[in-house]
């Protein structure tokens, strides 16, 4: 099997950065990078208040 190499990857991101142009890449960087910190905090605020996390989900059931 063949691998790809660092030239071959070098040929690839300049054609992307040729299709999308760099302030729409960083836009999208930026974007990512939000949704992970979001994810973060939301699975950090998840483990440190358990309790919260079971009450409420007892609530949406009685009220289904």
């Amino acid at each position: 099997m063949m691998g790809i190499s660092i030239w071959q990857l070098l040929i690839i991101l300049l054609i992307v950065v040729m299709l999308f142009g760099t302030k729409r890449l960083r836009g999208l960087g930026n974007d990512v990078g939000s949704a992970i910190s979001g994810f973060r905090k939301a699975v950090n605020e998840g483990e440190s208040n358990p309790q919260a996390l079971e009450a409420e989900k007892l609530k949406s059931q009685q009220n289904s």
